[in-house]
């Protein structure tokens, strides 16, 4: 991840465009009218070797003629002349360039990229629409209007999308603060992108139109930053194979499967909408709303009742509620509507309405404890003007804390009405269902913050796979180049992850396959063994319930005579013979794992059995997964409410079943080798849980697990041991999530001038959002070590903490370190900054730095015994600022 230079592609103090031209209808002459015509704070400089000047100023012939190097280069000459172009701007000092130009094959996008690197220099495109900063007053597109200047950035790989959305916005007074089209890609990507808007304080939301994401680990990790600070929401497009391959072809990159973006979507906590009247929605909503609602109730207020129905009906299709009206509430509505309003939600105040009776029912409907939010409708009636109703709407409302999403139906009559909305920042949409989508909208937004923030369970049990019984099984399968394990070698490979598994036997003929069954005493399951043949009923490889060794031998010599003659080519290795689990009412289940081309490794849960694909009801997650993330996988399928129990059916064992997908996950990241998995069935029930039948693939991979993942898990090779310098033990390791509660406890043992030494400040607790994060951090871009007790995280006492977050290009990090009270000064202290110094020089950051109160002695003597140097703050007295450079 990259935000370098990119200041000088999103806020440029001067600008050339590179085949700037008078001839009419070329794109070097709409974009320098754009230009010219947008009121460019900075300095505009046309280059043109064939021309002396365009549009009236001075032209230059080239880079080298320029009285200064630009911030940003637009270029649209050909495309075989434009890495000689990146090369002579890089040379000037120019840090950024718009690549406008279209008709890169590989070699040519490829020297380009080359041109640039020297210099550091960024580039957009090629085959974009062009940049627009309005609040700049910076137009180098060929867009056909200037969008007024706003809080939204706006995002898209497809031009056309951008202008339709700049062509949508305008009439409404929708303003942007930046509009990017990013072409192909080359170079600046949604990744980079979104990390430098994540911290730009002028952009209130960020939307996203995306036909494929490159740089999947980056993207995510800038994803998940972003979404914690602000409303981001993407529509993707090429949701369907067909769709798909014409987005490959329309952007030279290659779109993953929709379910897996979808499960990247939720886990960045990002909003996704589907298709443009919902993009346009969204948009809306975040643009005008002055605040998110705290739950998900609404009272719908119309003056129409089928506008009201079909309202209803949208609140119900899209999974939010209706508000139940107060008792006091129903009272203040008496008192100002008619005797014959609906007297319920929707409140319809009857086609006659007023303004005055519009005002008087919002304003009591504002103080209703119930509701969450307001979706005011009006359709147009001859007997009260729209406009007025919407002046009487916007004064009642103007001092409300309450979001007020409105409808005002109809064109030549209500266009007025829904201008003055949007004038005030009162979201506006043209129908009741877009209303309510807009409400619902904010909804999901604000639940995926919830979920974001939600701190996840302590582990029920801690677990160490035993990764020599996992070696023992795939190494021999990978020697014989064989890609399938067997049944039991799969189940051996789960039992090594603490999973329960039927145990199969092996039996290599049918006497053998008798004489196993003898000995299990009871009823058995035989099915055919075989590397060659995963799906066993397809071949009539399984039997059941069967008994004694006459019948088993019997039946293994058939399955073993069908499997030889319906697959001859397979190599056919005996049959399995194992108990039959007996667990009436238990759920069938599938656990998988699969290798998705963009995000890598996905986990799959939902129901099994024989009938998996016909059924569908399957749910996708990126890795790794807590306990936390596992049950959000779990509540996304239909199977779901089953496993919850109903009527006179226990719940299944929830925590098991989680515990086998995070333990699945960790899998995933241990062995890199595996490139499928599935257990189907895993069966569940009040009693826990139970594999009966295992497929993994193999694939031969020189990653790491971690490498592969689109999100970085868990680092536990920066676990290591302490000794105090009393003889106490202590375990120094990544902070997880999960220690929330003891980070809190911390805190709150902590003296008071330990809290203001650490926070600058007097507090005696954190917030929850802090403690979340604080605890939730992203290991690809900050990392924080805990000095704790050996056990669980979350139960284990936390003694202190130092932390490293540093910039996305690793050129410098800041540093913090907290240490309870009891072991200050006995070396703890040193050893942890001697950890997190390592750390850094491992991964490669130039400088870290700190700020220490000058009466932080403690902390001053260990920052010069490890060489910091230490420089009064010129804005602050109080505080020095401590550097060490590490490169």
């Amino acid at each position: 991840m990259s935000v370098r230079n990119l200041d000088a592609l999103m806020n440029p103090r001067s600008v050339a465009l590179i085949g700037a031209s008078d001839r009419p209808g070329s794109l070097g002459s709409l974009i320098w009218h754009n230009l010219t015509r947008a009121n460019f704070t900075g300095m505009l400089y046309p280059v043109n070797p064939k021309r002396k000047s365009v549009g009236g100023i001075v032209a230059y012939k080239d880079f080298a003629a320029l009285p200064e190097a630009p911030d940003l280069a637009i270029i649209v000459t050909p495309p075989e002349t434009v890495p000689a172009i990146i090369t002579q701007a890089g040379a000037a000092g120019t840090r950024a360039a718009v690549v406008i130009s279209a008709g890169f094959d590989a070699d040519l996008r490829q020297r380009m990229l080359d041109a640039a690197r020297p210099y550091l220099m960024r580039l957009q495109g090629p085959n974009c629409l062009g940049l627009i900063v309005p609040p700049l007053g910076l137009n180098g597109s060929f867009a056909q209007l200037m969008p007024a200047s706003g809080g939204v950035a706006f995002l898209s790989q497809s031009g056309a999308i951008l202008t339709s959305v700049i062509d949508w916005a305008d009439p409404r007074g929708i303003g942007f603060s930046h509009l990017v089209s990013l072409g192909e890609m080359a170079d600046v990507d949604f990744g980079d992108l979104l990390d430098y808007l994540a911290v730009d304080p002028n952009v209130t939301a960020i939307l996203m139109y995306a036909e494929a994401i490159t740089s999947a680990r980056k993207f995510m990790s800038a994803a998940r930053r972003a979404a914690r600070v602000k409303p981001v929401i993407v529509i993707k497009a090429g949701r369907h194979p067909q769709a798909a391959k014409a987005v490959a072809s329309h952007t030279g990159a290659l779109a993953g499967s929709d379910a897996v973006y979808d499960a990247a979507f939720r886990r960045a906590g990002m909003l996704r909408v589907y298709g443009l009247p919902q993009l346009f929605t969204a948009f809306e909503t975040l643009a005008q709303s002055k605040m998110m609602p705290k739950g998900d109730r609404a009272v719908i207020l119309t003056n129409g009742g089928g506008i009201g129905i079909l309202a209803t009906d949208a609140v119900i299709d899209a999974g939010v509620q209706l508000a139940d009206l107060a008792p006091e509430t129903m009272a203040k509505l008496n008192a100002v509507l008619p005797t014959t309003w609906s007297r319920g939600n929707p409140v319809d105040i009857i086609g006659d309405a007023p303004p005055e009776r519009y005002g008087a029912a919002l304003a009591a409907l504002l103080e209703e404890p119930n509701a969450d939010a307001i979706i005011a409708l009006n359709c147009p009636t001859a007997t009260s003007d729209a406009s007025a109703s919407a002046a009487a709407v916007i004064e009642a409302y103007a001092k409300s804390p309450k979001p007020l999403f409105t409808a005002w139906i109809g064109q030549a009559t209500a266009a007025e009405a829904r201008a003055m909305f949007s004038h005030f920042h009162i979201p506006s949409f043209e129908t009741p269902e877009a209303a309510v989508r807009g409400f619902s909208h904010v909804v999901r937004y604000r639940r995926s913050q919830e979920l974001l923030m939600e701190t996840p369970p302590s582990m029920p049990t801690s677990f160490a796979a035993d990764m020599k019984a996992v070696e023992k099984v795939i190494a021999p399968v990978l020697a014989e180049g064989r890609a399938m394990l067997t049944g039991p070698e799969a189940q051996a490979v789960l039992a090594a992850y603490g999973i329960p598994t039927s145990g199969a036997e092996i039996a290599p003929d049918a006497a053998t396959a008798g004489a196993i069954a003898d000995r299990l005493q009871g009823p058995v399951a035989v099915k055919i063994l075989s590397p060659d043949i995963s799906h066993k009923s397809d071949v009539g490889g399984v039997a059941l319930n069967l008994r004694g060794a006459a019948e088993v031998a019997r039946v293994a010599a058939e399955i073993l005579a069908r499997a030889r003659t319906q697959r001859p080519e397979a190599r056919v290795l005996g049959v399995t013979v194992e108990a039959m689990i007996s667990r009436p009412g238990a759920l069938e289940l599938i656990v998988g794992a699969t290798e998705d081309a963009q995000f890598g490794p996905v986990i799959l849960f939902g129901e099994g059995g024989t009938a998996v694909e016909v059924i569908g009801d399957r749910a996708l997650a990126l890795p790794p997964l807590n306990l936390k993330l596992a049950r959000d996988l779990m509540a996304s399928t239909r199977i779901w409410q089953r496993l919850s129990g109903y009527r006179d059916r226990a719940p299944a064992d929830l925590d098991a079943i989680a515990l086998v997908l995070t333990k699945i996950s960790q899998l995933i990241v241990d062995i890199p080798q595996v490139a499928e998995l599935d257990i189907n069935p895993l069966l569940a029930d009040a009693d826990g849980v139970i594999a009966v039948d295992a497929r993994i693939r193999l694939r031969p991979n020189d990653l790491s697990g971690a490498a592969r993942l689109a999100i970085s898990p868990y680092p536990r090779e920066l676990e290591s041991n302490l000794v105090g310098t009393d003889g106490r033990a202590f375990l120094l390791r990544p902070i997880m999530p999960e220690d929330e509660p003891q980070v809190q406890a911390l805190i709150r043992r902590l003296s008071p001038e330990a809290i203001r030494f650490r926070f600058f400040s007097s507090m005696r607790e954190l917030s929850h959002r802090d403690a979340a994060r604080f605890t939730q951090i992203d290991y690809d871009r900050e990392m924080a070590l805990i000095l704790t007790e050996p056990g669980n995280a979350g139960e284990a006492r936390i003694f202190g903490v130092v932390r490293l977050m540093a910039d996305p290009d690793n050129e410098t990090a800041e540093y913090s370190i907290v240490i309870e009270d009891a072991l200050t000064g006995r070396g703890m202290g040193t050893a942890l900054m001697h950890r997190i110094l390592d750390y850094a020089k491992a991964r490669g950051i130039g400088e870290v730095f700190g700020h220490v109160m000058k009466e932080n002695a403690n902390m001053l003597a260990i920052c010069q015994a490890l060489g910091f140097s230490v420089a009064q703050q010129p804005d602050d007295f109080d505080c020095y600022r401590v550097s060490l450079a590490l490169r």
